[in-house]
């Protein structure tokens, strides 16, 4: 057998015995597993909030508001007698989105694909992406946020609305899409920069080794080259980067929002509802408002930077 087809079939078959391990490592560490369980109730609730969800996200009681916890609403309600659960829950749904939608394109298509390219090609390439990242990394990233989403959020539901004219189609707006596409869409933008900049520097210590060679030799293309023996040997970063960077665009959400340019109501946010219960008054008379959403953004962020520091010692080298 010759060296490239041993060097071929180590890409293939290595990588299922070492994820193997690092779950069993995993396992052993109580503040990963802690972690692991605080995003998966708050993403699974966001999930499959129609179905947990005790009432709908928008049903006010106007006879029973501000009421204390209790079995049928067990966190309260809010001052239109809305339950604060199911507010949180639908809330944990809109972060779920967000999030993914955010980590999917601006960090995994958009991140590892310009790292993968800039790295290997090197070159122009390499010049005109990292110069990009550059930019983009030297202006403040919530006053771009900002202006993006405050400019272009009208523009936004317009276009929705002559989507919804011209193709008969009536739940877009209603379903808060437009401002979903708009705020994942401006995370994406600059999402990417640092998952790049990751990427391109463990590719350019990987370009010259000798598997990566002796595939070039072969004739592999570039193509299969970049997405086949470079990709897999990064993914250990990438796990960790996407960790993290799932507990930024969710706390990104939730600022935007609390500022009055993220997702609009009626919709749920932790924003909407952290901005609804701030206010020396609603935190003496109303504790409850605030701290809902509050422990549940802050226990989420935590995981999520927990876990990623709980991941950067199981898969360093010195643990392999």
């Amino acid at each position: 057998m010759s060296y490239v087809d041993v060097t071929a079939g180590m890409q293939i078959g290595e990588p299922i015995r070492p994820r193997a391990r690092v779950w069993t490592r995993l396992r052993k560490r109580p503040v990963a597993m802690a972690a692991i369980v605080v995003i998966v109730i708050i993403y699974g609730a966001g999930i499959f909030a129609p179905i947990v969800a005790p009432y709908g996200f928008s049903e006010p009681d106007f006879a029973n508001t501000h009421a204390s916890p209790s079995w049928s609403h067990p966190l309260g309600t809010d001052a239109l007698g809305r339950d604060l659960l199911s507010r949180a829950i639908w809330s944990a749904q809109t972060t779920v989105i967000i999030s993914i939608a955010a980590v999917t394109t601006g960090g995994l298509l958009l991140g590892v694909t310009l790292g993968l390219i800039a790295g290997y090609l090197r070159g122009w390439a390499d010049a005109i992406i990292m110069r990009t990242a550059e930019i983009l990394g030297s202006v403040p990233t919530i006053l771009l946020l900002l202006i993006i989403t405050a400019t272009l959020l009208r523009r936004v539901d317009s276009a929705a609305e002559d989507i919804e004219d011209l193709t008969g189609l009536d739940w877009i707006t209603s379903s808060g899409a437009p401002s979903y596409f708009l705020i994942f869409g401006a995370l994406s933008i600059f999402g990417w920069v640092g998952i790049a900049r990751i990427v391109r520097s463990q590719v350019l210590s990987l370009r010259e080794s000798q598997y990566v060679i002796a595939a070039r030799a072969s004739g592999a293309s570039t193509r299969r080259i970049i997405f086949w023996h470079l990709l897999p040997n990064v993914s250990n970063l990438l796990i960790v980067a996407l960790t993290l960077s799932l507990g930024g665009a969710a706390g990104a959400e939730v600022g935007l929002t609390f500022l009055g340019i993220g997702v609009q109501a009626p919709h749920p946010s932790f924003g909407a509802m952290i901005f609804e219960g701030a206010g020396l008054t609603q935190v003496r008379q109303h504790p409850m408002l605030i701290l809902v959403p509050s422990v549940a953004v802050s226990s989420l962020i935590l995981a999520f930077n927990l876990l990623g520091d709980q991941l950067t010692d199981v898969l360093s080298p010195r643990h392999r």
